[in-house]
């Protein structure tokens, strides 16, 4: 038996950051994804976001890759969020996201900062705080 523990901690936006979500649909949505999430074997510590992204402290499972990670939460929220009505017009993430991995130290407070992401973005947008995290790993930033 393998003993795995992966902890990510991912982000990604609404398609071209349009801010589809108010207080009471990111409830709806974030419940959804952690629910859904492990019915396919993916278990989501932290979800939260603001209207127009969303981070989640993930652990991965041993069984798929980080993209398919990501891609079963992203794909199947978008389906959902299309077929339910709670939003008028469709919806779409965008292709883009960040992820890194989360040290066991780090989990109390990368839980904290994505738990206080209303909080959080009365002061910083989207894009800055994307850029921060891009630049804190090494990345280019995003100017789209």
């Amino acid at each position: 038996m393998a003993y795995v523990k992966v902890l990510i901690h991912a982000v990604w936006g609404t398609k071209n950051r349009y801010p589809f979500f108010d207080k009471e649909i990111r409830s709806f949505v974030w419940q959804h994804m952690k629910e859904n999430a492990l019915l396919k074997g993916i278990y989501i510590d932290a979800v939260d976001g603001y209207s127009d992204h969303v981070h989640c402290l993930m652990y991965l499972n041993t069984d798929m890759s980080l993209v398919k990670h990501i891609q079963l939460v992203k794909g199947e929220s978008s389906f959902w969020l299309n077929k339910s009505g709670l939003l008028k017009s469709k919806f779409e993430w965008a292709d883009k996201y960040f992820a890194a991995s989360v040290s066991e130290e780090k989990i109390g407070i990368v839980r904290s900062y994505i738990n206080k992401q209303e909080e959080h973005h009365q002061k910083v947008t989207f894009l800055e705080e994307y850029n921060h995290f891009l630049r804190q790993y090494g990345f280019e930033e995003d100017h789209g």
